[in-house]
């Protein structure tokens, strides 16, 4: 867990100056102009034949102003080119086009397969962007959590999230759900994201149990995730200074895909003369290519940004104790236990242990590493195999030295019914020390066991931390508000 000891969350003028870094080299004239050309091509295509329902719906979508988030306009980024790529699959081509008798559509088709290929790698990006950039948010947010069990579970909660989100999607499209349809989903996926990592912040929804039990999480780290998106905080400084540009690429895309849509749908009686051809081919390279700029270019942005609080950044100073570790001296031949009373399934249960290793007494020391008492030596290990304390032992039989004794200890866990019947959760190991966390299967009692039975000498002394955790539970949330990455 790395430090936070004299950190405070990040304000907007601190991004600000860090920005001023990184200003964004602005998008080639040619995205404004072919953008205003590809607007004339779609006016004349709705004065060639009035537009349906859903495509007068499609065109005011274009002509509405992009949202104002910058991970919401990435999303209808990806959108809009699925829409496309979609769009430019050869099935779905007019049949003109799919079986050429002109040399005016075989030169289409040559085009549109050109810019599939454009598309993919465009889309392809995004997707990489999208995946690191979630990644690092939330790698970093573990940096400064407990490195326990707790970390673990955490983590855990998330993949079980993401595989539930999963599922989601991929009953969405079995079910024949479209492309926009997804991405309405997608979006709310994300939100939510937003909101639980919000949630951590304020120990409130899907994490208020969890948190309760992470004493050890810096306040610092719970202040930054729940004002990060502030109206006026962080993040609109980002906005402001990185939205237009991507605001010019989400509209550019969506002209793209209407005049896609509509020339399809009028072809039979719209034939593209080759200048318009050029027009479309180049629009669709500049996108692209445009848009890939901004991708890698944000990506270092973030990649290196205070947002992303690094430790070495921080200037760590050494993790600091967790002062809910408890010590216990097992004395040999005596066992200890921890007995948790669970009072529903799946939950969880975690530990962490470790033995204070050290040395024994200085009289023993004397008494045993002096060169006559190494035959008595011999014979207490064949005496007490099972002694393993007693293994590594420094010998020197001129100089008196301390004997450093690396010792273990046994561990299980077992479930004790109302009956009284045990079972085995964890069979017996011995270990220097353990860390590790399980689901249970039913509620009751269950024992935690640390066996010193088999030593006859010497007594262990026991750093632990055990938990019980309920199930958390995630909460359906309606709102949009929520942070962004």
């Amino acid at each position: 867990m790395a430090s936070t000891d004299g950190l405070v969350p990040i304000t907007r003028a601190f991004l600000a100056s860090y920005y001023n870094k990184y200003p964004f080299p602005p998008l080639s004239d040619d995205v404004s102009r072919l953008s205003s050309d590809m607007a004339s091509l779609i006016q004349l295509l709705t004065l060639q034949s009035p537009p349906s329902q859903g495509e007068a719906s499609l065109i005011e979508e274009a002509n509405q102003q992009p949202p104002h988030k910058i991970d919401e306009n990435m999303w209808k980024n990806r959108e809009q080119m699925e829409e496309i790529l979609f769009l430019l699959q050869p099935s779905r081509w007019p049949v003109q086009l799919r079986e050429p008798c002109t040399s005016e559509d075989a030169e289409l088709s040559s085009i549109l397969r050109h810019l599939k290929d454009n598309f993919d790698k465009a889309l392809a990006a995004m997707i990489s962007f999208q995946t690191k950039n979630s990644e690092r948010v939330f790698n970093t947010v573990m940096t400064y959590m407990p490195q326990d069990f707790r970390g673990t579970l955490i983590r855990q909660q998330k993949e079980r999230s993401e595989r539930n989100k999963q599922a989601e999607v991929d009953a969405l499209v079995s079910s024949g759900g479209t492309i926009r349809d997804t991405y309405a989903l997608l979006w709310k996926q994300q939100m939510e994201r937003r909101r639980q990592l919000a949630q951590l912040g304020s120990a409130s929804g899907v994490y208020k149990t969890l948190v309760k039990y992470l004493v050890g999480v810096p306040q610092v780290l719970l202040d930054f995730v729940r004002q990060i998106n502030d109206d006026d905080g962080p993040m609109e400084e980002q906005r402001q200074r990185y939205g237009p540009p991507l605001y010019t690429l989400t509209k550019m895309a969506t002209a793209i895909r209407v005049f896609l849509t509509l020339l399809w749908q009028r072809y039979d009686t719209f034939t593209l003369n080759k200048e318009q051809m050029n027009l479309l081919s180049e629009a669709a390279i500049v996108y692209t290519s445009e848009f890939e700029r901004f991708v890698a270019f944000i990506s270092d942005v973030f990649a290196n940004s205070p947002f992303f609080i690094s430790a070495d950044a921080a200037g760590i100073l050494g993790s600091r104790e967790n002062e809910e570790y408890k010590e216990i001296i097992v004395q040999a031949g005596r066992t200890y236990e921890v007995s948790l009373m669970v009072e529903s399934e799946n939950s969880y249960i975690g530990w962490d242990f470790s033995l204070m290793q050290g040395k024994i007494s200085m009289g023993m020391t004397m008494m045993i590493t002096h060169y006559p008492y190494l035959p008595y030596i011999k014979l207490y290990m064949l005496l007490f195999p099972l002694e393993s304390d007693v293994i590594s032992v420094w010998f020197s039989p001129d100089v008196v030295r301390p004997i450093f004794i690396y010792q273990d200890i046994g561990f299980s866990v077992e479930y004790i019914s109302a009956s009284g019947e045990k079972t085995l959760i964890l069979p017996y190991r011995r270990y220097e020390a353990d860390q590790g966390n399980f689901s249970t299967l039913m509620a009751g009692n269950y024992k935690l066991v640390w066996d010193n039975s088999y030593s006859t000498f010497f007594k262990k002394t026991l750093r632990y931390k055990v938990d019980c955790i309920p199930p958390v539970v995630e909460q359906k949330v309606e709102d949009e508000d929520g942070l962004e990455s």
